[in-house]
């Protein structure tokens, strides 16, 4: 269907095609690899890229990745008119791909989809098309999105990035509007949210999951991130 979002995975193996709409991909978890126009590269979380109607585009991605997909027959003119083929997104917009993510996981009725794509659409039109992060915070996010269990130090990143801690900081911020801890607990947050909702797996396990050797320090934070304890959650 066209003027719909969704949410999809890709495989590993690489595939070709084309379609006579335009398609919009947003990563959730995980990177994109695609091939479109005159760019080849990878397209992490925070970023979209655009593939125009009948325009040959090749992909692959990690099984596990998530994204969300918007095919629409129309763009606004801030996109179609751009040269860039992918862009950072806003802080309002990923809001929103996060809560369409919500709502997509359980059956919605039709009018509930158009008014999610009318106000994905309202809120694309309004968007400022910012450039990619630089390379160097590119790989540091992709790092992140695949490694939130670990000790994500300062340094360990700052290594990643090839820049001084201090440096790294800064840039990080600059490009993403949230510190380095900033990000790292929206990412363990988000997955914890998933996993408490969708899985029987215990809050002490869960906890584990997302980077926390210490329940306790887990649950303080998580009840402070949303506002209601996982073991709350856990039994709504």
């Amino acid at each position: 269907m066209i003027n719909t979002l969704s949410i999809r995975s890709y495989t590993r193996q690489t595939r070709g095609h084309s379609h006579d709409f335009h398609q919009l991909v947003l990563p959730l978890r995980g990177a994109i690899n695609i091939e479109v126009g005159s760019y080849t590269g990878k397209v992490i979380p925070s970023e979209c890229v655009v593939v125009k109607a009948n325009e040959k585009h090749y992909f692959s991605a990690e099984e596990n990745a998530k994204f969300i997909v918007v095919d629409t027959d129309l763009l606004p003119e801030n996109v179609l008119h751009s040269s860039q083929i992918v862009f950072s997104i806003s802080s309002p917009l990923l809001a929103f791909l996060e809560f369409s993510e919500s709502q997509l996981r359980y059956q919605i009725n039709p009018e509930v989809e158009r008014l999610m794509f009318d106000t994905f659409y309202k809120l694309l039109e309004q968007q400022n098309l910012f450039v990619q992060y630089d390379a160097r915070i590119r790989e540091v996010v992709a790092y992140i999105h695949h490694n939130f269990a670990k000790n994500l130090s300062v340094e360990v990143l700052a290594d990643i990035s090839c820049l001084s801690a201090t440096q790294f900081k800064k840039n990080f911020k600059s490009q993403t509007n949230q510190t380095v801890t900033e990000y790292i607990t929206k990412i363990r947050m988000q997955k914890a949210q998933a996993l408490l909702l969708h899985t029987d797996s215990p809050i002490a396990i869960i906890a584990e999951l997302v980077g926390y050797t210490d329940v306790s320090a887990f649950s303080r934070r998580f009840s402070k991130y949303f506002g209601i304890a996982p073991s709350k959650l856990k039994h709504v």
